[in-house]
């Protein structure tokens, strides 16, 4: 485990091992310690890093149906269900007709989703900044560039 003090931060002995360089040791690193400060900030917002995900997607004008977003989220579709069962039930979201197909649904926000959302992508952004306090906002934009790049081939 990383130690920190303000932006100081204190290597690991092991992280001199081999294994310390491994781009899936390095990932899964940052996104654990990535989804405690997310889950905290989401606390009071009765949130997690998932159903925050599922409720930023609703948001998004994109009208994503269950399966696109069980496939971009890496997610079983019977996780997704249950999250979206969970935000409907809080009036955060709505399933809805698709409109290229009408067989699938979509999932929509709801004006008290929008609202929800951007108080907690405030505290999501924060939890963020906290994360990656260490780098400078340049380095910051470039790594997620570099990391959508090496997702989706998008140098953006």
């Amino acid at each position: 485990m990383m130690a920190t003090l303000g932006t100081e931060v204190q290597t690991p002995r092991l992280a001199a091992a081999r294994i310390g360089s491994d781009v899936g040791l390095l990932l899964a690193k940052l996104h654990a310690a990535g989804s405690v400060l997310n889950n905290k900030a989401l606390a009071d917002f009765g949130l997690r890093e998932r159903s925050f995900s599922i409720l930023t997607l609703a948001c998004s004008g994109l009208e994503p149906t269950q399966r696109e977003l069980a496939d971009f989220l890496s997610l079983d579709p019977s996780q997704v269900v249950t999250l979206v069962d969970d935000l409907e039930r809080r009036g955060l979201v709505e399933r809805a007709q698709g409109k290229q197909d009408r067989r699938a649904k979509i999932i929509v926000s709801t004006a008290e989703g929008r609202k929800m959302h951007a108080k907690a992508r405030t505290a999501m952004d924060a939890a963020e900044l906290n994360q990656l306090a260490v780098l400078s906002g340049e380095e910051s934009q470039e790594l997620k560039r570099l990391l959508r790049k090496a997702l989706w081939g998008a140098a953006e």
